[in-house]
């Protein structure tokens, strides 16, 4: 990994979730990192889900590995489980409770004393522990790691607990095993696990915070896989995307046409639903989020409607 003139790059690993969250670990060319609970490794990580030796990684000849060192709980790149990887800028690495991402750092820098890394990685550790509650084991922004990479993080390593994720809303995303059971946004249970779900995921600013497991119980239950969930989430964005043009702002006002000269006898009970949700409900958002069917279909009939002049935007 050089630069065009022949200058080498440097790297370190940023955390962007977890304990050291905003700690950076710079790594030197050939020069070997041994991570792990023990105090007498070169990056030490004190948490319980953390082996005393988990992992090394190898800056050499321009090339950056990680192997696992037989840990208990694993090591994941970008998602999957592995024993050895190859890694490239904006990887994404989890140890434990702590995310790192593999950062440029520009041309190769002076060296770093290893005492001043490991003295601000602790300060780093108490900065975070001061944000957080005991409640939390990880915490970050989606900024840094978009949710369907986060999902998939932690259905690989198998997390329990509640992903609570804050922008404009609060939207809460429950596991079990690292499979999505259950989402809610604003505790409005109305909407439905799979609705909430689908536009959690499409979120891209806020904070996340992975909170302890809930004992709450739901009346429904999402069935599918993580990965079919998050494959349906992400076609409906894609399609609700291209949707867009066409659609009024979600607060924009909608109305039934006055007077109404396109004949209702021609519409089907889907379109007649969706007309009764505008009188209503009076605004893209309220027609949504009191539907039955999903967002882009509820959408395309609102599309369908105004193209037929039986709803105007005002």
């Amino acid at each position: 990994m050089s630069t065009p003139g022949g200058t080498a790059k440097s790297f370190a690993l940023k955390f962007i979730s977890g304990k050291y969250q905003g700690g950076e670990f710079p790594l030197k060319a050939n020069k070997q990192i041994v991570v792990g609970r023990s105090s007498e490794l070169d990056m030490v990580l004190v948490e319980d889900m953390v082996s005393r030796k988990h992992a090394k990684i190898l800056f050499s000849d321009g090339a950056i590995t990680i192997e696992d060192l037989g840990s208990t709980n694993g090591t994941f790149v970008n998602g999957e489980k592995v024993k050895q990887a190859k890694l490239k800028e904006g990887d994404r690495i989890l140890i434990g409770t702590s995310i790192l991402k593999l950062v440029h750092q520009g041309a190769e820098s002076a060296p770093v004393d290893e005492s001043v890394v490991k003295q601000k990685l602790e300060e780093a550790a108490a900065a975070q522990a001061a944000r957080t509650t005991k409640a939390s084991s990880m915490t970050g922004k989606i900024e840094e790691i978009p949710l369907p990479d986060l999902l998939q993080l932690f259905h690989t390593s198998k997390k329990n607990g509640v992903l609570v994720v804050n922008n404009a809303h609060e939207g809460k995303i429950y596991l079990r095993q690292g499979r999505v059971y259950y989402a809610v946004i604003d505790d409005n249970h109305n909407l439905g696990p799979q609705k909430s779900f689908n536009r959690i995921v499409t979120w891209e600013e806020g904070d996340f915070e992975l909170r302890a497991a809930d004992t709450q119980e739901f009346m429904v239950e999402l069935d599918s896989s993580t990965e079919a969930l998050l494959m349906d989430a992400l076609r409906q964005l894609d399609e609700f995307k291209r949707l867009q043009p066409n659609l009024p702002p979600m607060a924009t006002a909608l109305r039934i046409a006055q007077p109404l000269t396109a004949p209702l006898k021609e519409l089907t009970p889907e379109h007649l639903d969706v007309l009764q949700l505008v009188h209503n409900h009076g605004s893209l958002g309220g027609v949504l989020d009191h539907s039955d069917g999903d967002d882009v279909l509820t959408a395309e009939t609102v599309v369908q409607l105004m193209k037929r002049d039986y709803v105007r935007a005002e």
